[in-house]
């Protein structure tokens, strides 16, 4: 009998088999059958790379190891990224990346090239792999150390310039293994365990939810904080996201806002900045406590998971975008997005890492026909934000869901160039079958 598989986002799919091998042994086995395998992540992405079209699923959830050593961590591909940050931080380190969703699987996680908050100081995972261990469909189990380069020809593409990428292979000639795998949404090898960087973690933080009057306040003072030293967050909130997070925060004034957060506890300077940029500084709330700290990071993460709520309440699909442009085009693509979204007033919202200009932007019909809509404007966004040298996906990944993005990035010969190397690991063509490209 199928099995109906899902990810986060509603995008459903069915597996003729799900597989759960304990050993790496046994998930050779499971690529040596010849059937199409899709790799089941932990369900939190929202782009449908885990949802098989075809065939059968390979779910690691028996690949749980978790070693923690100084500067860094062994870790299987089912654990949790909450388990790695409590394990860190037990032991006086950080684990930087940050992904909304705590739930994700590291494995996953390094499948899209994850990021998260904390991305605008320290980057995305891609920085923190230091070795994957990885089972490909020649039969083979190796480990691959950073610096170890592909033994293959790897041809150039252009790649834009915004810092952060999840589309496609990012190709480089010389590049190494651990660059190749990461990003790969699980078309390439299967991730089964990886050697993950850890750093000190901070002594002191300042942290702060901080209020404006107006949307052009808040995109000011994102301009002018962005060369703030040790600001490791600086992520954004629009009048929308407020609206729908006043419930479970009543506290929350009108307006917009940012969450920052520095190394440090620089207090004079902070007060003199917020000063300068106009912010509501008595509405504002700053983090006393470790348990202030967790009350902020609920408040940013209940934005997306209200407008989950409200996407399964009306039954439609949520139209959400992943794009980044180069830092310099932050607010040109802003005033895009607010210009165009009268079309949708009410339902939709802005929020996320406007340090990095990479904000998402969510649309939450509810009609057919606003999907219809949503899904136009949707298209329109990538190739505004492609025109001005950004991403289509900067850390969702594209999966099946948003493979169609491909065509806006990359031209015909640099997609051929992404094919050839899937080709060259993947011959059938039988791994991700419909994640980033139709089957062959």
């Amino acid at each position: 009998m199928k099995q109906l598989v899902e990810d986060a986002s509603g995008f459903s799919g069915h597996a003729d088999h799900i597989y759960t091998p304990a050993t790496e042994a046994e998930v050779v086995d499971v690529l040596q059958l010849g059937t199409p395998i899709t790799v089941l992540g932990a369900g939190t992405g929202v782009a449908g790379g885990r949802v098989p079209q075809d065939g059968s699923a390979l779910s690691l959830e028996k690949f749980n190891k978790l070693e923690i050593h100084k500067g860094y961590a062994v870790v299987g591909a089912a654990v949790w990224l909450r388990d790695i940050h409590k394990a860190a931080a037990a032991s006086g380190q950080l684990y930087a990346p940050d992904p909304t969703e705590t739930s994700a699987s590291i494995g996953g996680t390094i499948a899209c090239n994850a990021s998260g908050s904390r991305s605008f100081l320290y980057g995305d995972t891609r920085r923190h792999v230091r070795a994957v261990r990885v089972a490909t469909m020649d039969g083979q189990v190796r480990t691959f150390r950073r610096g170890e380069a592909v033994d293959f020809e790897i041809p150039a593409i252009r790649l834009p310039e915004t810092n952060k990428l999840s589309a496609g292979y990012r190709l480089t000639p010389g590049m190494d293994w651990v660059d190749l795998f990461v990003g790969s949404e699980g078309t390439l090898g299967v991730v089964l365990e990886a050697e993950m960087q850890l750093l000190p973690a901070a002594d002191e933080l300042f942290t702060g939810v901080i209020f404006f009057n107006t949307e052009d306040e808040a995109i000011n003072a994102v301009e002018k904080w962005r060369g703030v030293p040790n600001l490791r967050m600086l992520e954004y909130c629009d009048p929308a996201s407020l609206d729908l997070v006043r419930p479970r925060f009543p506290a929350t004034p009108k307006g917009a806002a940012l969450l920052i957060e520095e190394e440090g506890d620089d207090i004079d300077a902070w007060s003199d900045r917020l000063e300068a940029a106009g912010a509501l500084i008595d509405a504002s709330w700053f983090a006393a406590s470790a348990q202030d700290r967790e009350r902020f990071r609920q408040f940013r993460h209940a934005v997306p998971e209200l407008v989950n709520d409200t996407v399964r309440r009306n039954g439609f699909l949520k139209m959400g975008s992943d794009y980044a442009v180069p830092v310099a085009k932050n607010r040109e693509m802003m005033s895009y997005y607010r210009q165009k979204l009268d079309a949708f007033p009410g339902r939709s919202v802005i929020f996320g890492h406007i340090g990095d200009a990479h904000v998402h932007v969510n649309i939450l019909p509810a009609t057919g026909e606003e999907v219809e809509l949503a899904k136009g404007l949707m298209l329109d966004f990538a190739r505004h934000a492609v025109s001005l040298g950004g991403a289509v996906g900067a850390e969702h990944g594209l999966g099946k869901r948003k493979a169609h993005l491909l065509k806006l990035q990359y031209s015909e010969s640099e997609l051929d160039a992404m094919r050839g190397v899937k080709r060259h690991l993947d011959p059938k063509w039988l791994l991700g079958r419909g994640t980033l490209f139709a089957a062959e």
